[in-house]
């Protein structure tokens, strides 16, 4: 296993199309062992395939406290979403920003495991939020697009500042 590097925010890899995973192989499940060593290291709780330049609809996420509950989500889709609340949220595509993010409390997902099996879970709570901002990664969507302008605009401020302290 090998730690990946996680693009941030300003790299134009984060808003590009990604493909369907075609196949599972050796290679994707290499992959998500080098994600999940990666997200874990950060230390994330989430982290998609795009963030780490690699174009294709894959992520990982792990709520637990001991980080013993990895699920590996391959081609994911929401199925179903019920009762929106809002919660903070941050990105390790933007390190040291978080903001209160409305997304759905219950989620039930379809997906493809690492064992090419096609699953449709149900997720709560922290974890549904997860999966959903994961997901979002896949469709080339972040967190700070569901922020209202001017608090989008201020938090892009930010992060031309810290880009010009060299802090980002």
């Amino acid at each position: 296993m090998s730690k990946l590097q996680v693009i941030k925010y300003g790299d134009k890899a984060l808003r590009e199309k990604n493909l369907d995973v075609k196949v599972v192989n050796e290679e994707i499940k290499n992959l998500a062992k080098d994600m999940l060593e990666t997200m874990y290291a950060a230390p994330g709780v989430g982290l998609a395939a795009p963030q780490v330049g690699i174009k294709i609809r894959m992520c990982v996420v792990d709520v637990s406290p001991k980080q013993d509950a990895p699920l590996v989500l391959i081609n994911p889709k929401i199925i179903k979403g019920e009762n929106k609340i809002a919660m903070d949220e941050g990105c390790l595509s933007f390190p040291g920003i978080y903001e209160s993010i409305k997304r759905f409390e219950k989620v039930i997902i379809e997906f493809l495991d690492v064992n090419s099996k096609k699953q449709e879970a149900s997720f709560s709570g922290f974890l549904a939020k997860a999966i959903q901002h994961e997901i979002d990664h896949l469709d080339a969507k972040l967190f700070i697009d569901y922020l209202p302008t001017w608090k989008r605009k201020a938090v892009e401020k930010e992060i031309k500042r810290r880009k010009k302290a060299g802090t980002w």
